[in-house]
């Protein structure tokens, strides 16, 4: 199946991300999210992230992307689209009641996928009509600069549609890597418990949040220490990923850290709120 035109639902941090990356590889994209204000902030952030990608060496497109995005805000006007990648919120409700609604408002042969980080993609298929059609594509945050892209197959999913998203996630210079359907896949599995133990070790005040991150930037020569990826992630999706893991396989190790629903009870989500282990407000004002 050829892809033509693409839908992207939800205009935060990923869904900005991946329509960016598709509208670079040439795809016609429809951003659609119910809010104005986030639709005209990921158009903003889509301008401003194109020019500064070309004026660093790092695109060199011979066509305008910028042309081949639409924004709007009723999920109807995805009837058209080939393949829909959804990218809201980390909450396995909202995805379903999302994909309920695609399922009587696209075309039969569409593609629907969930860049959900952690849910169960055949447990989502159970959601429509043709699971058959249905999977997971997982792009990392920020989607313009990782290349990694896992492709999650549900139970039904089909060989077609594999190789289908797959050769999309190819064309917008992404390494697609077919992992198995278990909670949280493979990054996140492996990811999260380590920033979980992260936020215990600040926790147990074994050192600052400042000094966590200079020892993993230092010693492990990781590019951005554990803390400050959490608060980049967002901590509400943090918790969210470390409770799929620990619902689903029942092992105490996936426990969240207490501090961790702390945070995300007071509103302190990361860089999105304006604070999390890091204060963000005074660079925003400043």
């Amino acid at each position: 199946m050829k892809i033509k035109q693409i839908g992207v639902i939800g205009a935060g941090q990923m869904g900005q991300g991946i329509a960016q990356v598709m509208i670079c590889a040439g795809y016609p994209v429809q951003l659609v999210d119910l809010s104005e204000t986030a639709l005209e902030k990921a158009a903003s952030t889509t301008q401003k992230s194109i020019a500064k990608l070309t004026e660093k060496g790092m695109l060199n497109l011979s066509h305008d992307p910028l042309a081949l995005l639409t924004l709007d805000t009723d999920i109807n006007t995805l009837a058209n689209a080939d393949l829909v990648i959804e990218a809201a919120t980390e909450a396995e409700s909202i995805k379903v009641s999302l994909f309920k609604q695609l399922d009587s408002i696209c075309r039969t042969d569409a593609i629907i996928a969930s860049n959900t980080s952690s849910i169960s993609i055949t447990r989502l298929a159970a959601s429509v009509s043709h699971p058959e059609r249905f999977i997971g594509m997982h792009f990392m945050n920020p989607v313009p600069l990782l290349q990694l892209v896992e492709i999650i197959a549900g139970l039904r999913t089909s060989e077609q549609t594999k190789a289908t998203v797959t050769e999309v996630a190819q064309a917008a210079g992404k390494v697609a890597i077919t992992v198995k359907d278990r909670a949280a896949f493979v990054l996140n599995r492996i990811l999260l418990p380590m920033i979980n133990e992260a936020i215990f070790v600040l926790d147990e005040g074994c050192a600052t949040a400042e000094e966590i991150d200079q020892i993993m930037k230092l010693g492990a020569a990781h590019p951005i220490g554990p803390l400050s990826l959490a608060d980049l992630i967002g901590l509400d999706t943090c918790l969210s990923i470390m409770e799929v893991l620990h619902s689903q396989f029942g092992d105490p190790k996936y426990r969240a850290c207490p501090l961790l629903k702390q945070m995300v009870a007071a509103g302190l989500l990361g860089k999105k709120s304006g604070r999390g282990f890091f204060d963000y407000e005074v660079k925003a004002h400043g």
